[in-house]
């Protein structure tokens, strides 16, 4: 009977974000094992070019890095999806995309995460996102297009993406804008307002806390200093606590490398309560 117990324990520790696997102390290589299994869906086999190499990598990141921070493995696989997007490295973002899918992201959540690069990356490298989900989608039966989210017109795009805008990030674009020639003092700034948050941030499939979340991992990758710092207070008040946003950076490392996540994680760490307030509860 102690044994079933302890068994059926186990189990219980391993769905729940391998927590048990940290108390047992098991080696990188079997975390690895765990977590890759959840994620493709099949056993680590060594490289016939490189094994040195791919065990370092796949020790790193599912035997150390997913077992590091508060985030779910769903959080995790669209915090990757999102960066992959922006570097382009197409490959992986396919093996991604299945893994998103496979650990219980939604094919809805999965395509707004590729969706919000939009404004940062552009429509081009985007689009090249988009269509390795269509090719993913395709593979296992999803059927295209997904549903319409989009909650804007042409009438109140600009509306709606401002009334979100002003919350989280004030007039600050407005304000640095103002010295520009006349006739682009509020041709840029009225472009963030639209094209961002109207056209993106109102969207339904993802929540703004996810939204913001995202967008700093896509400015982290693309390495974006300058914006950065706004992005880490919105990612804030937008509900996101420092623990998921440093969580965030370690799970990006691996994908983006230490120069640009450690940017980002010393603003984190300068960042104080004094200089936000979480506007948006969930």
């Amino acid at each position: 009977m102690k044994k079933i117990i302890f068994f059926l324990f186990l189990g219980l520790c391993l769905c729940s974000n391998h927590t048990f696997a940290e108390e047992k102390e098991m080696t990188r290589a079997e975390k690895a094992n765990i977590v890759y299994k959840e994620l493709f869906g099949g056993e680590r086999t060594p490289s016939p070019t490189d094994p040195e190499f791919m065990e370092i990598l796949q020790r790193n990141i599912f035997g150390e890095v997913f077992y590091s921070g508060n985030l779910t493995a769903k959080e995790r696989e669209l915090i990757t999806v999102s960066a992959l997007s922006v570097m382009q490295t197409l490959p992986q973002l396919k093996a991604h995309i299945n893994a998103a899918l496979n650990v219980g992201n939604t094919a809805l959540e999965i395509r707004e995460a590729i969706y919000q690069c939009a404004p940062f990356i552009g429509f081009p490298r985007t689009l090249n996102a988009i269509a390795v989900f269509n090719e993913v989608a395709q593979e296992r039966g999803i059927k295209l297009p997904l549903e319409n989210t989009s909650t804007t017109t042409d009438d109140n795009r600009f509306e709606k993406g401002y009334a979100i805008q002003q919350k989280l990030y004030g007039d600050e674009v407005k304000t640095a804008m103002s010295s520009l020639p006349e006739n682009y003092k509020n041709i840029v700034p009225d472009t963030l307002t639209t094209f961002c948050f109207g056209d993106f941030y109102t969207r339904n499939g993802l929540s703004l806390k996810q939204r913001e979340l995202l967008s700093l991992v896509i400015l982290t990758t693309l390495g974006a200093e300058k914006q950065l710092s706004a992005h880490v207070v919105g990612a804030l008040k937008a509900g996101n606590d420092k623990e998921t946003l440093l969580a965030a950076m370690v799970q990006a490392i691996p994908y983006i490398g230490l120069a640009n996540a450690m940017t980002t994680i010393n603003l984190i760490k300068e960042t104080t309560p004094e200089n936000y307030k979480p506007i948006y509860e969930e």
